[in-house]
């Protein structure tokens, strides 16, 4: 049997995107800072400009499910981060934007396979979400770690199935780096009579 877990290292390579809503943007932005913070700590280049993490911002947290699945199904990224701000208002609003932003957010992973982070502050009050985007702790720290753990072990389990697949056999067709990974077989004894 195998253990496989992610890491926080070797983030030289890894391609993320960040989908951040406008709306409660004093929470999103707090959000967004904790999250960069957490991902230059770890060796990641933040720069929009650079090669390692692109930006895209919507309207607010209904519409970063349905962007997130987009930027999943591009295949460019290794992770995507969801970052957002619900709060209670006085109508039911609240209940079905929250629902409904969890369950694009977890469809948009379960289709394409690559991990999209939930990163959507739920909260009853202003100061509850501000509690959660800074003020006693930065959440937006925490979904940059799991992204970073997510998307290190998916390319994990990726190369371990492909090279499970070489050795057993599979065709010759799999990339230069993926046949690197086949493991070596000793060399059989011939049987004694």
């Amino acid at each position: 049997m195998a253990v496989f877990e992610g890491t926080f290292t070797q983030t030289g390579s890894l391609r993320l995107a960040i989908v951040i809503g406008r709306f409660n943007d004093l929470i999103t932005n707090k959000l967004l800072e904790g999250c960069q913070d957490c991902l230059k700590r770890h060796g990641v280049n933040t720069d929009p400009h650079g090669t390692q993490v692109d930006y895209a911002w919507v309207p607010g947290s209904f519409e970063v499910a349905l962007v997130a699945r987009q930027l999943a199904l591009s295949g460019r990224y290794d992770a995507v981060i969801c970052l957002g701000a619900v709060i209670r208002g006085q109508t039911p609003h609240f209940d079905y934007v929250a629902a409904e932003v969890a369950k694009g957010i977890a469809a948009a992973g379960f289709q394409t396979g690559v991990p999209v982070i939930f990163g959507i502050i739920t909260a009853d009050t202003m100061q509850q979400a501000l509690e959660r985007a800074g003020i006693k702790s930065n959440l937006g720290w925490n979904y940059a770690m799991s992204a970073l753990e997510m998307a290190s072990l998916m390319r994990l389990l990726k190369s371990s199935a492909a090279a499970e697949l070489y050795a057993a056999g599979a065709p010759q067709s799999l990339p230069a780096t993926l046949k690197n990974l086949r493991p070596e077989v000793p060399a059989q004894p011939p049987e004694q009579p």
